[in-house]
């Protein structure tokens, strides 16, 4: 059986076979190639043919207008998350001088991550942390041992969920393969954090994520240029606003520097140029004055109050808008006394201590339920059934 509809239909609802108006229907005639196409050629007003070339990366949706695209990337920042976190592993990079920082990067992760998927698997890897990886066996000489089964214990758990990594890229596909991808994921989970963490964690989270990218990113030059732009600030953050605003900034700074790469190598994506972030078509309030299109980031009047606010909905609300219909998060599994936690997906915050304690009272009562089980599995039966 073949299922149709669009992708949120299928993330959010369910399949009726009786039922008459179905935003998800069944494919009447698949069971050979030429009756598919004929059959999706007749949904899409198309007429693709088996001899076509292959259409892999030429339909691809502009991010630019529709601002609701954006909640595709949820599934991107997962890819993202599970991708980074098997460069650290491929590369062996968990060592003395870098573990402190990982630990920090999860910590965040844990409260703030977009992904209820990858929150509730973060806290899993944290609260484990010294079993997959033990920090007297960190050193050069003893690094073999931490991974002598290629991944190490951190190896064999998925931090978002057996589902990822998929493989494919949705929100952050490139026209090429070669192009946006992990970085795109990656930039827009940073994002995402900083509009979801409390007053109090911007300074937490700036450092976490200053030393995450300068001690795992596998590109030098990019480490290197990140690591000089945040030591370039030269007073803590103490607003969720500051630090928002001050990654929006240096994000644009990178496009305005990889915009001349790109142009003098040619490896840009042709679909998807660097642009200055957001566009107009985004967010017209942004900006206070015209600007022509050659101005460079630090030339144009920004409205900052009306980009953090835009930076908050899109990155915040907008993102894990799929993730607020309750009846896919009842069909997921999530386990109650942990829903509390992997569940909320607004941008109100969770404390990280307080994320850690309720992961650490959720283990403690899994642990009270297996003995309470196991008693009453031991107690004889008053009567019997035959």
């Amino acid at each position: 059986m073949l299922l149709w509809g669009s992708p949120s239909k299928f993330v959010a609802g369910g399949w009726e076979p009786n039922q008459e108006k179905n935003e998800i229907r069944a494919i009447e005639d698949w069971q050979t190639a030429d009756g598919l196409l004929t059959w999706i050629n007749k949904q899409t007003s198309s007429s693709y043919g088996l001899d076509d070339e292959k259409f892999e990366n030429e339909q691809l949706p502009s991010n630019i207008s529709d601002p609701g695209q954006i909640a595709r990337a949820v599934y991107d920042v997962e890819e993202a998350t599970t991708t980074a976190f098997d460069i650290i592993l491929d590369h062996k990079m968990i060592k003395s001088e870098t573990r402190a920082s990982l630990i920090r990067f999860l910590q965040v992760l844990v409260a703030h991550h977009p992904s209820r998927r990858c929150r509730k698997g973060s806290a899993k890897v944290l609260v484990n942390f010294d079993d997959f990886s033990p920090s007297h066996m960190q050193s050069a000489d003893k690094q073999e041992v931490v991974n002598n089964n290629g991944k190490g214990g951190l190896g064999n758990f998925p931090i978002c969920g057996k589902e990822v990594p998929r493989g494919y890229w949705i929100f952050c596909r490139g026209s090429q393969n070669d192009t946006r991808g992990f970085s795109c994921g990656l930039w827009v989970l940073l994002h995402s954090l900083s509009v979801r963490i409390d007053d109090g964690e911007s300074q937490f989270t700036f450092t976490a994520v200053c030393d995450f990218i300068h001690n795992f990113f596998v590109c030098e030059e990019c480490r290197q240029h990140f690591y000089q732009m945040c030591s370039s600030v030269t007073s803590p953050f103490n607003k969720t606003r500051d630090f928002a605003l001050w990654l929006w900034s240096t994000h644009n700074q990178v496009n305005e520097r990889l915009m001349k790469l790109e142009a003098s190598l040619k490896t840009g994506d042709p679909k998807f140029p660097k642009i200055i972030w957001p566009p107009k078509q985004l967010c017209s309030s942004c900006y206070r004055s015209h600007h022509h299109g050659d101005m460079k980031f630090r030339q144009i009047d920004w409205d900052q109050d009306e980009v953090f606010k835009f930076l908050t909905n899109y990155y915040g609300n907008t993102l894990v808008s799929l993730y607020k219909d309750r009846e896919f998060l009842r069909n997921d599994g999530i386990d109650g006394a942990l829903e509390d936690l992997v569940v909320s997906t607004n941008a109100v915050v969770v404390p990280v201590g307080a994320a850690l304690a309720i992961a650490l009272a959720s283990c403690a009562f899994g642990a009270l339920a297996c003995y309470w089980r196991s008693q009453q599995k031991n107690r004889k039966p008053r009567r019997s059934w035959n």
